[in-house]
């Protein structure tokens, strides 16, 4: 007779561990368990990783805005849930770990860094290498989307065009996927997951939002290269 084992888990602070300042609080760590056929692994929660960055505290009216843990938490038990749903058929730690890695990751995060190395390039090879460093060494900690923006107003219409258009074949999605992640939610949890991703709507909302702001790019070969770039981070 085969015997079913259940899935357990919860998040919780990890009190072994010395405290962090998560936008002014003062909290432990928050930590995951996860427990089936009576053993368990622990590992850090991304999402609270994530949003302790320092681009999410925003002053605004001489107020801070930021996320809190209790937000954190509901996403990492969203996350959690989903990813045991995906395993429950054929379940190990391992396995869940593993695609856990994968789904809980946020898009915009992940492309950011490739983004900014495609900038340091772009005016490296414009002839303004100090503005090159200044740039990609500045926007670090900050929300580079606002800074692309701000561009805008500086640079010259068409050399802006040309950083924006060339950014489609040289660069992470970073700008478009960002600028859709605006679009759709709120501060100041403006992420979105590989989980998210996997939803066909989101898919589908996404190629309006680029059919509409970015004529001359096709949203359907965006999304492919999106996916085959998924597929590689995968493993």
């Amino acid at each position: 007779m085969t015997r079913a084992y259940k899935v357990n888990y919860k998040t919780y602070f990890n009190e072994r561990l010395k405290t962090v300042s998560f936008h002014g609080k003062v909290t432990h760590p928050l930590y995951v368990q996860v427990t089936f056929d009576r053993k368990s692994i622990f590992f850090k929660s991304y999402y609270f990783e994530l949003f302790s960055k320092s681009r999410y505290l925003l002053f605004a009216a001489g107020k801070k805005k930021s996320p809190t843990v209790e937000h954190v938490v509901a996403m990492e038990n969203e996350l959690i849930e989903f990813v045991i749903d995906k395993t429950i058929d054929d379940f190990s730690l391992d396995r869940f770990k593993k695609l856990y890695l994968y789904y809980c990751r946020d898009l915009c995060d992940i492309t950011e860094d490739g983004f900014r190395d495609y900038l340091l390039t772009f005016f490296s090879d414009k002839g303004m290498p100090a503005l090159a460093t200044a740039i990609t060494d500045g926007s670090k900690g900050k929300i580079l989307f606002d800074i692309v923006q701000d561009l805008k107003l500086a640079l010259k219409p068409d050399l802006y065009s040309k950083l924006i258009d060339n950014s489609f074949h040289y660069a992470p999605p970073y700008i478009p996927l960002y600028g859709f992640i605006v679009e759709q939610k709120k501060w100041p949890l403006l992420s979105l997951t590989v989980k998210e991703w996997t939803d066909l709507k989101t898919r589908m909302i996404f190629e309006q939002y680029i059919e509409r702001k970015y004529t001359s790019q096709d949203p359907k070969s965006l999304v492919e290269r999106i996916e085959m770039w998924l597929k590689s981070i995968k493993g």
